[in-house]
C-alpha cells in the first residue's frame, strides 16, 4: 500500500459579482438586500470602492448585514471606472486578502463608486456584473444605452416604488430596458417589494451556481465610451479608455 497522500482538493474560488451603475442609484442598497436575505445560506464578503472615503463600506457596516470585518473599502484617488476596469490592482488584491480571511466564501460582491453609463467592470476582477439604474434617474434613462445597460448580466431597474412620485412609467422604463438588451435579463426591484426582493436573490443564488459548475464564463461588456473628466490638461479632458492601445 502506498504512503503517498492524496493532494487536498483545490480551493473553489468565490463568484466574484460587480455592481455598477451612476451616482445614487442604490448599489449599495442593493448590496444590503442581498447581504440580508442571503447570508444565513451563502457566505459573503463586499468591496466598496469611494474615491476619497469609505462611506460605502460604513453605510454597509451600520446597517448590520454582515460581520464588519467581511465588509472592505478601497478608496481609488481616482475616477471610479479607474479601479474596476484600467488597473484593478487595489481591488483584486482586496477582494484576494477577503477570501483568504473568510475562505471558502462563496459569493464576494464588489460595489462600483457611482459613475457615468459607460462604466464597466474587468472582467479579470469580476465573473459577473449587475449594472444599477433607477427610476428616479429619469424613465428614459435605460433608451439611452452603453455598455452596462446593454452587456451587464443582469440590470436592475431599482426603487420602482418611487415611480408615481417622479412621473415614471415604470413598465414602460422597463420594457425598454428589454429592447436594449435584446432579451437579457432585467430586473425591477424595490426593496419594499418582497417579491422582487425574491427575484434579486433568486438571480445571486442562479448565477453562483452557474459559477460553481463551470457554466458561467465571465464576459467584457465593451469598452467605456469616449467621455470627458472635469479635471485634467485640455488635450486629456476627451478621452477613452481603449485597453487594446
Amino acid at each position: 500500500m502506498s504512503n503517498e497522500q492524496s493532494p487536498a482538493p483545490a480551493q473553489r474560488r468565490a463568484l466574484r459579482l460587480g455592481v455598477a451603475g451612476p451616482v445614487g442609484t442604490g448599489k449599495s442598497s442593493l448590496i444590503a438586500t442581498v447581504c440580508r436575505n442571503l447570508a444565513d445560506e451563502l457566505s459573503l464578503g463586499v468591496i466598496t470602492n469611494d474615491i476619497y472615503t469609505d462611506e460605502d463600506a460604513r453605510f454597509l457596516r451600520s446597517a448590520g448585514v454582515l460581520p464588519g470585518e467581511r465588509i472592505r473599502a478601497v478608496e481609488t484617488g481616482a475616477c471610479p471606472h479607474t479601479a474596476i476596469r484600467d488597473d484593478i490592482t487595489m481591488n483584486l488584491l482586496a477582494v484576494e486578502d477577503l477570501e483568504r480571511d473568510f475562505a471558502p466564501l462563496d459569493v464576494v460582491l464588489v460595489e462600483s463608486g457611482g459613475d457615468n453609463l459607460t462604466a464597466t467592470f474587468s472582467p479579470g476582477l469580476v465573473d459577473a456584473q449587475i449594472f444599477v439604474l433607477d427610476v428616479a434617474g429619469g424613465g428614459d434613462v435605460a433608451r439611452k444605452g452603453g455598455p452596462g445597460i446593454a452587456r451587464a448580466d443582469l440590470l436592475v431597474i431599482n426603487k420602482t416604488d418611487l415611480g408615481p412620485h417622479v412621473d415614471v412609467d415604470v413598465g414602460r422604463m422597463v420594457a425598454d430596458a428589454a429592447t436594449a438588451r435584446n432579451g437579457a435579463p432585467v430586473l425591477a426591484l424595490s426593496r419594499k417589494d418582497e417579491d422582487s426582493v425574491e427575484k434579486l436573490c433568486a438571480w445571486v443564488r442562479w448565477i453562483n451556481r452557474e459559477h460553481r459548475h463551470g457554466r458561467h464564463l465571465p464576459t467584457d461588456p465593451g469598452p467605456m465610451a469616449p467621455h470627458f473628466h472635469a479635471s485634467g490638461e485640455a488635450d486629456e479632458l476627451f478621452h477613452t479608455h481603449d485597453e487594446t492601445r
